[in-house]
């Protein structure tokens, strides 16, 4: 009888904390613009739970493609079209874009933050994008191939070879 009342009052406590976090949305507390900074629990919570999904949901195959002139050229090209105004490039260090994001978008080229994720992992989230951040999906846009060449691109992004640096000068030159 007595686990029993545990059970039930166990049950009973869960659901109001359920009603009490939705009535807490729908009322309007909850914060959602993108201009104010959140706090530490937030922002701790949201990246644990994107590195671990996405650890979780990665492939686990390495780049297939050899990282040859031709392969980080072309990954230039697709990172030039598709990323750069939200993640920098070698000639705009900085995208004006990216940084207005929340969580502001990672510049790659202003910092090592790349350095920090795995091939797959870096996969993962150009094919699947981040929900709740601003980063697209480019599953339908960009082929598997596609991607792998601009996570080439990203590997090699201090040691570009001139053909790939030429691209970003092309499109700065317009």
């Amino acid at each position: 009888m007595r686990i029993r009342m545990f059970l039930w009052g166990v049950m009973v406590t869960l659901l109001m904390i359920a009603i009490g976090i939705i009535g807490f949305a729908k009322l309007g507390l909850v914060n959602f613009r993108a201009d104010t900074h959140p706090s530490a629990m937030e922002s701790q919570f949201a990246m644990a739970a994107v590195d671990a999904s996405t650890d979780r949901h990665a492939p686990k195959t390495a780049n297939p493609l050899e990282a040859t002139e031709e392969t980080i050229h072309s990954g230039a090209v697709l990172y030039r079209d598709n990323c750069s105004v939200c993640h920098g490039d070698p000639t705009n260090t900085e995208a004006t874009l990216g940084t207005r994001f929340y969580p502001p978008a990672p510049q790659f080229f202003n910092a090592r933050e790349m350095d920090m994720m795995e091939d797959p992992q870096a996969f993962y989230i150009i094919q699947h994008g981040i929900r709740w951040t601003g980063m697209p999906a480019h599953q339908g846009i960009l082929d598997d191939t596609q991607i792998w060449e601009v996570i080439s691109f990203l590997t090699h992004m201090h040691q570009l070879p001139a053909s790939a640096q030429q691209e970003f000068k092309k499109r700065d030159a317009k």
